[in-house]
């Protein structure tokens, strides 16, 4: 029953899709990547993770400093202002970004970007 009573209040959190609020003026961004591709591009926004195709291999950290400069450039801030959070050798990635923008307002630029 406990399990169960802890899960409950976490389900709207994981609803929310794969752009959350994290506080401090930040925002969470799930990214599902598929590094080697020819040019880097969001593939798809789904409730999970956002695809992102990079173009950089997935060797000695290229793919994650092209997916970092590839999101600001998307989501028109700094690169300095999206950190690498989690995922540093996996597809599956959380990124920071550190600006004053609602989870909302990323996630349509994202959908924007996947629809282009």
């Amino acid at each position: 029953q406990g399990k169960a009573a802890a899960k409950g209040p976490a389900e709207p959190g994981a609803a929310a899709g794969p752009v959350v609020a994290a506080g401090g003026g930040s925002v969470r961004v799930a990214v599902r990547a598929k590094p080697g591709a020819r040019c880097s591009a969001v593939t798809d926004v789904t409730a999970e993770a956002v695809g992102v195709a990079i173009a950089a291999p997935p060797s000695e950290g290229e793919a994650n400093a092209e997916l970092c400069r590839y999101l600001s450039k998307v989501l028109e801030v700094r690169k300095s202002d999206v950190i690498l959070e989690k995922g540093g050798k996996s597809r599956d990635k959380v990124v920071k970004i550190l600006v004053s923008a609602t989870p909302d307002e990323i996630l349509e630029k994202l959908k924007k970007e996947a629809s282009s």
